[in-house]
C-alpha cells in the first residue's frame, strides 16, 4: 500500500470488479486503453483482476493499484508500474508507468499524485528509468506526462505493436 496526501493505493480485490466495470465500460476511459474496447461484463472485470499479479511482473515495485481516494473510500481509477510488452521484432525491456481514471475522478489531480507515488516507489526500488505510453491524441494523459517532468521521445512503435506517443523519466 502507498499513502498520499489524498489517496491510498492498494491492491486490487475482487470487491472492486464493480467498479472496474463501471470505469473501463466507458468509452471515454476504454478507448484510450488496450485495444480500445469497453469492457462489457462483470467477469471481465473479475478475470482482469484476477490477472493483474502475473501483468506486474516480478519487479518488486510492479503492480497494479487501484487509487483510492482518502475522503470517500472510492476507487477514482487505476495506476500501474508493469513491464511493458516490446513490439513484435523489438528488443526491449523496460517498465512502464501508467494510470487510467473513472470519469466521475477526472480533473482533481489524482492521475499525477498516484503517478508521483509510483515514481517515487519504481526510483527508490531502483529502476532506472521509467516510460510512459498514450494513444496518440490522448491530451490529458500527455499533460500528466509533462507534469511528471517526463521528457517526450515522439510518436514510437517500441511497443504494444502500435504507434503511440512516449514519454521517459530517469532516475536522480
Amino acid at each position: 500500500m502507498i499513502e498520499t496526501e489524498r489517496l491510498i493505493l492498494r491492491h486490487y480485490t475482487q470487491d472492486d470488479a464493480d467498479r472496474v466495470l463501471d470505469m473501463m465500460s466507458c468509452i471515454g476511459v476504454a478507448k484510450w486503453s488496450g485495444a480500445g474496447v469497453p469492457m462489457a461484463s462483470l467477469e471481465e472485470a473479475r478475470t482482469r483482476i484476477e490477472r493483474m499479479p502475473s501483468r506486474a511482473g516480478s519487479h518488486p515495485a510492479a503492480g497494479l493499484f487501484a487509487i483510492e481516494r482518502r475522503d470517500t473510500g472510492i476507487v477514482a481509477g487505476m495506476a500501474v508500474l508493469v513491464p511493458i510488452p516490446a513490439s513484435e521484432g523489438v528488443d526491449r525491456s523496460d517498465l512502464e508507468i501508467g494510470w487510467h481514471l473513472h470519469p466521475d475522478s477526472w480533473g482533481n489531480g489524482f492521475a499525477t499524485e498516484a503517478a508521483t507515488a509510483l515514481v517515487a516507489r519504481g526510483f527508490s526500488a531502483g529502476i532506472p528509468e521509467l516510460y510512459a505510453v498514450t494513444k496518440l491524441g490522448n491530451g490529458p494523459s500527455q499533460a500528466v506526462c509533462r507534469r511528471l517532468g517526463m521528457a517526450e521521445l515522439g510518436v514510437r512503435t517500441d511497443w504494444y505493436d502500435q504507434a503511440l506517443q512516449a514519454f521517459r523519466l530517469e532516475a536522480p
